[in-house]
Parts: C-alpha cells; structure tokens; sequence
C-alpha cells in the first residue's frame, strides 16, 4: 500500500528541525548534522550551527544557496553563482534503483566534502572549514544510511557493525521506534552493508600498492 504523500511529509515534521549527530569528529575535527528539507533550506539555523558545507543526499530535492546579487547570473532562468553554502550532491533514491556504486561514491563523496581544500581565489569565496549537514527529504533514509556509512567505517572501534551505526543515529536523530524499519530504508541498508564492503576492499588495495 502506499503511502499519502502528505503522511510522509507530516511523518517528517515530527523529527528535529537540525540533529547534531555527531560532535567532533576525531578525524577531521566538526561536528557531523542530519536534516530534512525544512533544516537544509534554513540558512541562518546552519549559520548559527557553524554548518559550512551541505551534502544533500537526495536527488528529488535541490536548493538554492546563492544570495551574492553581483556574482549572480541568469541563463534561461537557471541562477547560478557562489553559494553561502558549499554543496555536494549524491542523488539517491529513497528505495530501490540506485547501482551499488552509487552507495560507495556517497562516502567518498562525503569524506571529500570533508578534506577538500579550495584554492585561495576570488572565483573560490566560499572556503571555510566548518560542520557538515547531510539531509535528504525527511532526514530519516537517505542521510541515516550515508552518515551510517560513514561513520562505520571512519571510527570503526566505536561502530564496529554498520548495525552499530544506524541505531546510533536513530537515536541522535531522535526517531521514533515505530520509524526504525524505514530508518533507513532495508533496501538503502543493504547497499550501505555492500558499500562497506567494497570500500574496504579498494583501500586494502590502496594499501597494497604503498608496500
């Protein structure tokens, strides 16, 4: 059966506006957010969070951070121009049909979001080094299955199991019980457990090619 559209968005203003998932990371030294749209699309609230960098997970959601009228440009009603945020796209589907590359491109995608360094040029404003939002639509699939990932397997002693990660971030992010089985998605689950597996075999070869 599925679900009212309207039902799934009612579902998703039930959670945090933004959730603080996790506080300073060892690795890179921010603090890692989840959020749905209303979170993502709320500049002053990621201001006030320290948010420097937004990866959206989604690929039926976009947004438009660009506020700088003397950079912006309009092309056949596209505006474009340096963003307040700096932004990365994965474009998952909350469900079934993304290839299982797509699921490993989002944690390189994030840990690039990350260690990426901007060269100091005018065309490069944005270049601060702040903490990372993830969002998708609802806030509860999509980002809970990438930051899952992620953190499984960047602090792997304290998230020895993927399954370590999502109940972690189930409840950083404040989600009901009666949500689990769609926080994330089984399907969105299974590729993170895939992806996990790949992810090791690539840096096991990295690894090798250093010997």
């Amino acid at each position: 059966m599925q679900i009212p559209q309207e039902t799934n968005e009612a579902a998703s203003s039930s959670l945090p506006k933004l959730s603080l998932i996790y506080e300073a990371h060892p690795r890179y030294g921010v603090d890692i957010f989840i959020s749905g749209k209303e979170g993502a699309s709320d500049l002053e609230l990621l201001r006030t969070k320290g948010i420097t960098t937004v990866v959206n997970c989604a690929v039926n959601l976009d947004f438009n951070f660009v506020e700088q009228s003397s950079l912006v440009a309009d092309h056949q009603g596209s505006v474009y121009g340096p963003g307040e945020i700096r932004y990365y796209k994965i474009g998952l589907i909350d469900g079934a049909g993304n290839p299982d590359t797509q699921m490993v491109a989002a944690h390189y995608i994030l840990q690039a979001a990350l260690e990426q360094i901007l060269p100091d040029k005018p065309s490069y404003p944005r270049r601060e080094r702040g903490s990372v939002l993830i969002n998708c639509r609802g806030g509860r699939s999509r980002s809970v299955a990438v930051v899952s990932l992620f953190l499984h397997l960047t602090l792997p002693l304290e998230f020895p199991t993927l399954q370590d990660a999502i109940t972690f971030v189930r409840l950083r992010r404040e989600m009901p019980v009666d949500e689990y089985y769609k926080a994330p998605k089984p399907v969105l689950a299974e590729a993170a457990m895939r992806a996990a597996h790949w992810i090791r075999m690539i840096e096991g070869a990295q690894l090798e090619t250093l010997r």
